[in-house]
């Protein structure tokens, strides 16, 4: 459905509401502040409907703006992904856009591999679900568990890998153009 669809179909919503509820296009402007010709224009589509008519209109009748426009349901936002393969790991996009902050699960299956170093564009952040990653990070070489989270800057040479005999599982976030996610944990009680 077009914008101009949606907007064609406001004014014979907006008549039928008034309709339903029998009130008059003069009770209507009495407790709009709305003039009966601008009402009338609006329910018979000669004048398009803004923000500035139809607020006060939604008050008056005490329904959701939503219901006055008609607005498309909002589709089912859960994501379904298939895993992808790649370099011996299993990847699922959390996310359905291309382009901009991606998150992904992965699973890094155990294996001995000696770290290969990479650098690109953008900011990453690691989130342990399961078992022990390895990750190094410039000169750091860090094992961490379910339960942590690093984040860093990826134009700093960085691997990860499961350390230890069991796969890791990790959700990471991902933004190509250097977005940082912030992390906020409550301080641990003494």
């Amino acid at each position: 459905m077009t914008t101009d669809d949606v907007l064609a179909g406001v004014g014979p919503r907006l008549r039928q509401l008034r309709k339903e509820r029998e009130v008059t296009l003069a009770a209507l402007a009495e407790a709009t502040g709305i003039s009966v010709s601008t009402l009338s224009r609006l329910e018979s589509g000669l004048r398009k409907p803004s923000l500035e008519l139809l607020l006060p209109i939604a008050r008056a009748h005490q329904v959701p703006l939503d219901e006055l426009v008609g607005a498309p349901p909002v589709g089912d936002p859960r994501v379904r992904s298939r895993p992808v393969q790649r370099h011996g790991r299993t990847y699922w996009p959390l996310t359905r856009q291309p382009g901009g902050l991606q998150a992904f699960k992965v699973l890094v299956p155990p294996r001995q591999e000696e770290p290969e170093l990479q650098t690109h564009e953008g900011y990453e952040w690691l989130y342990v679900l399961s078992g022990r990653l390895r990750v190094v990070l410039g000169d750091h070489d860090l094992v961490i568990g379910a339960g942590e989270a690093v984040e860093f800057d990826t134009r700093v040479p960085h691997w990860f890998g499961a350390a230890g005999e069991g796969p890791a599982e990790f959700l990471s976030l991902f933004g190509p153009q250097g977005e940082r996610m912030h992390v906020r944990a409550r301080p641990a009680r003494a």
